[in-house]
């Protein structure tokens, strides 16, 4: 199925903090952004869209990763490479600094790597779960060495992770953690300006700066249906979420100004194998067939998303997909004839997270209706769950291949998300606001 053009976008998922107010016009060389607040700007704990976006400008990662092709390209590594795909060693290209005029070294990437895994903080997956490095060490002052328990031909894409991305020695002995994620100090291409304010927002400056090329960037905290009108009203550059009752409009009011890309994020539909109930793969194929997916997302999703028709949404997973995904495809009949063919009984219950309620009790009544059941759907409040439980995940490269070695067990998935910006006469067109960044 076609991308179809979010509704609710987008770079952020976290609550909305309302303007104040009418925000002053930019300055000359200046690109304002309209965001939600991000969890953190820590990028060892970030948590969603809004601080990865904002963290990227700030830090330089080790090697860029593209989904769309599987292309690795060295950043601040000159190099990656490995005999054996159990030893490798990354050279760090000797000019990189941190924006506290410290350099970026070694032993940068091996300290800030440890206290990582130690705090198991968000990103620590990308080092516990999927490097699994028996050894991390500087054997010289731009060299990394990791040695793996196993043979992983992935490293590159994982080094593209925001987690890994190196800390300056100060934070790394004082260990204020808080204090850093308000006025983080990275190795890219913009520094902060001050503090990050909470509610409010920021700005990054550009540490050299580049001819046609914006000189600073003003993060700006609010609502994402005001800062729609303030693109519009020409005190925006650009929106980087657009509500979904605004999504009709957003053609005819942003000609040629406006931007739908996939989000490597996707909804599951997950199963506790440890119910014997669900361990028959018949009964977990059955309820995907029973879930009409295209009547989720013009109902209760209000066409914000695409249907899934694959295991891994299209932002995450290159290449073509010219083969049907069964389990994907509504067939109510199909399904209870399925279930009918293995010993299942109820009642199931079926768990979902905060702001999954309207359309979890849709997907409840499906499964109801097609499979013959009784089911209901309740809040997840913790703990493990005993019945289905719909979990939202945004993939990084290191997501992407934890849950291909089968860390969700059986799932199929209900949803991608797919996210829409707009931008403002000032920047002419999306693809012009990028080329200035």
């Amino acid at each position: 199925m076609r991308q179809r053009l979010a509704a609710v976008l987008a770079l952020l998922l976290l609550g909305v903090t309302a303007c104040t107010g009418s925000p002053e016009p930019a300055r000359p060389g200046m690109l304002t952004v309209g965001v939600r607040e991000p969890a953190s700007l820590l990028p060892g704990d970030l948590r969603d869209q809004a601080g990865r976006m904002i963290a990227g400008a700030l830090w330089t990662p080790l090697a860029d990763y593209d989904p769309a092709s599987g292309t690795v390209t060295p950043r601040a590594a000159q190099s990656i490479d490995s005999a054996d795909r159990i030893t490798w060693t990354i050279k760090l290209r000797p000019d990189g600094w941190f924006h506290d005029g410290t350099p970026v070294t070694a032993k940068s990437y091996v300290d800030t790597w440890r206290a990582v895994a130690e705090a198991r903080w968000a990103g620590s997956g990308a080092l516990t779960e999927v490097l699994r490095a028996k050894e991390i060490s500087a054997p010289e002052e731009y060299t990394v060495r990791i040695v793996l328990d196993r043979p992983f031909g992935q490293v590159p894409a994982v080094l593209a992770s925001p987690a890994l991305f190196p800390l300056p020695a100060s934070v790394l002995a004082s260990k204020d953690w808080a204090g850093f994620a308000v006025n983080p100090v990275g190795n890219g291409p913009f520094r902060m300006a001050g503090p990050w304010r909470k509610g409010t927002g920021g700005k990054l400056v550009r540490t050299e700066q580049v001819p046609g090329k914006a000189k600073e960037i003003e993060f700006r905290v609010g609502d994402a249906g005001a800062q729609v009108d303030q693109v519009r009203d020409g005190s925006l550059d650009l929106a980087t979420e657009v509500p979904g009752d605004r999504h009709e409009a957003m053609h005819g009011d942003f000609p040629e100004r406006n931007l739908t890309f996939p989000l490597p994020e996707v909804t599951y539909l997950a199963f506790p194998l440890s119910d014997q109930r669900y361990a028959d793969a018949a009964v977990r194929h059955a309820f995907a067939m029973a879930v009409d997916r295209a009547a989720l997302e013009a109902g209760p999703l209000g066409r914000q998303i695409d249907p899934a028709t694959a295991f891994l949404p299209p932002a995450v997973a290159p290449g073509e997909r010219s083969g049907t995904c069964r389990p994907c495809t509504h067939d109510a009949a199909a399904a209870k004839s399925l279930l009918g063919q293995v010993p299942f009984t109820g009642p199931v219950t079926v768990f979902f997270a905060p702001g999954q309620e309207t359309w979890a009790r849709m997907l409840a009544d499906q499964l109801r209706t097609a499979l013959g059941l009784e089911v209901t759907a309740q809040p997840h409040t913790g703990g493990n769950a005993n019945g289905p439980f719909m979990t939202l995940i945004t993939f990084r490269p290191s997501d992407l291949h934890r849950h291909i070695l089968g860390r969700l067990g059986g799932t199929f998935w209900v949803r991608q998300r797919v996210g829409s910006s707009v931008t403002g006469d000032r920047a002419h067109t999306v693809k012009h606001v990028i080329e200035r960044v």
